[in-house]
């Protein structure tokens, strides 16, 4: 059985090694996979998810309002406030986890986070990090895709490749839109899964 508890934190690690590092430029990238967010507006709705749902403001979730609002709040917030507070909410995630049956708040963290390395053209996160994600999800994987590579498969089932980039990876198959927002007709860059 997965330890979401443990993914999370270990993402939460991984978040804060990448992005404590970056320079202003790097915190000014557009992420494609959210094309209306810098990686700043990710770390903080990252930072905002956390803090909400440990302190239970959770009305509109998983909305646009929601997140925007998450990111609004942060906007002159510098990038080591945001991991101070993603790292204090720690403790406070481990019961919100537990009780969260699938653990959407672990896989919005998990989907982000690869989000940010995409969008940096760094290397994709550990496969400890996403592969439990996939397997708690790979009966959502059409057969057409089913001898795609995993990581691959992980970022189409979270809207994280263009319709084109699924029809590729299915062999030409029309697959229809497979990921959970639908389908997307922009190219997503695409990080070496190591």
């Amino acid at each position: 059985m997965t330890d979401w508890v443990r993914v999370y934190a270990d993402g939460v690690a991984a978040v804060a090694a990448l992005v404590t590092t970056l320079t202003d430029d790097e915190l000014t990238t557009a992420v494609p996979a959210t094309p209306a967010w810098t990686v700043h507006d990710v770390v903080a709705h990252l930072a905002g998810t956390a803090v909400d749902a440990t302190t239970d403001q959770m009305d509109g979730a998983p909305g646009a309002a929601w997140t925007q609002r998450q990111v609004e709040e942060r906007r002159d917030a510098e990038v080591a406030e945001l991991v101070a507070e993603l790292r204090g909410t720690l403790p406070s995630m481990t019961p919100v986890i537990e009780a969260s049956q699938p653990p959407r708040l672990v896989w919005n963290l998990v989907v982000h986070l690869t989000d940010l390395t995409e969008a940096l053209g760094r290397p994709a996160p550990a496969p400890e990090l996403w592969q439990p994600v996939l397997a708690a999800l790979r009966d959502l994987v059409p057969e057409p895709l089913r001898g795609a590579d995993d990581y691959e498969l992980f970022r189409v089932l979270f809207s994280r490749r263009s319709r084109a980039q699924v029809a590729a990876l299915a062999g030409g198959a029309q697959v229809g839109d497979v990921g959970v927002f639908g389908g997307r007709d922009d190219d997503q860059p695409r990080a070496d899964a190591g």
